[in-house]
């Protein structure tokens, strides 16, 4: 581990390896076979999701409307005596949640859509079923509704503010490198995006908007880790501009591990920690963010960058000049 001189001059960050010579473009078939298997599997959970529900994700209260009960208990509340209570007294469906101190005695109790959401008729129809069939005194107990109308349009805002990240990541890269590094990093994105809401589907696990924020943040993430790539690609074609983009490609991925293993490697092992010991309550959102810092890392590495090179092909195939993109300087 030491201490180099960037491009510039300047002192960079330590470096955890030298000398790196991986052939990355060389294992890109292995990189697209694990983007596939992934990125379908993904697909195949929501259209069967889709199926069953009518929604391609599993959604929570936030995006399809229903009620939750926040309910504190005299002593430790036992979740399945609760939820025998509920039914107990018809209400079935019911989705309950410790929170984070267990010492607190707190419950979340979410109840499934209803065609007219009555903030006080669904708090009194719980904590009637609970002191009717459950033998723990209540202290308090707060409620909050989101209606089918509002749950939609949440849904719809949720999507969009996606999509317009990502179009203004693509403008951005258009007028900072070329289009063909913005439709790349987009790509790559996209992929991330994909796969970790695949990964919702397939757990079963809820979409929140919570979970929304915590994808934009990953977009955010994601786009970054690729800049830094880029950036160095872009770099290094100014001095080697004889040298062939796959190689040129390569230097630079290898050239950036170190500061890619530093900076997610430490962002994941938080996130981690937060996914392990932060509960249930917080479980989808630190869920995205392990599931996108791992994903996005690779893409920045498997993804983006070769399709730089995969466009330059495509141009020498279509008898096009083998022009490296955006080998011209910052504005």
């Amino acid at each position: 581990m030491h201490r180099r001189r960037n491009w510039e001059g300047t002192e960079s960050i330590v470096e955890l390896f030298t000398g790196v010579t991986i052939d990355w473009l060389g294992k890109k078939w292995y990189f697209l076979a694990f983007s596939l298997i992934f990125s379908v599997s993904g697909i195949i959970s929501m259209g069967m999701h889709y199926a069953r529900t009518g929604s391609p994700v599993p959604l929570g209260v936030d995006f399809k409307g229903g009620t939750e009960v926040q309910v504190t208990f005299a002593s430790a509340p036992d979740a399945n005596q609760v939820r025998n209570a509920t039914d107990a007294a018809g209400i079935h469906d019911v989705k309950i949640v410790a929170y984070d101190v267990p010492a607190k005695h707190e419950l979340l109790i979410s109840l499934p859509e209803q065609s007219d959401v009555n903030v006080d008729s669904s708090r009194k129809q719980i904590l009637d079923a609970l002191r009717q069939h459950y033998n723990n005194p209540i202290l308090e107990s707060s409620v909050q509704a989101v209606g089918p109308t509002v749950g939609r349009q949440l849904e719809k805002q949720a999507g969009l503010a996606t999509l317009y990240s990502l179009v203004g990541m693509l403008v951005y890269l258009w007028f900072r490198f070329e289009l063909i590094y913005g439709v790349a990093a987009v790509v790559a994105v996209f992929h991330d995006t994909l796969i970790t809401v695949g990964a919702f589907a397939l757990t079963g696990q809820e979409i929140s908007l919570t979970v929304i924020a915590a994808i934009l943040t990953l977009v955010g993430y994601s786009m970054n880790d690729t800049i830094v790539v880029f950036d160095r690609i872009r770099e290094n074609l100014r001095i080697s501009r004889r040298e062939g983009l796959a190689d040129v490609v390569n230097r630079s991925i290898n050239q950036t591990l170190s500061r890619t293993v530093l900076t997610s490697g430490l962002t994941f092992l938080t996130v981690l920690a937060l996914y392990i010991f932060g509960g249930k309550v917080l479980s989808g959102f630190s869920f995205a963010l392990v599931v996108g810092i791992l994903i996005g890392t690779y893409s920045s590495i498997a993804v983006a960058a070769p399709m730089l090179v995969a466009y330059q092909d495509w141009r020498m195939h279509r008898g096009k000049a083998a022009t490296l993109p955006a080998a011209k300087r910052s504005r």
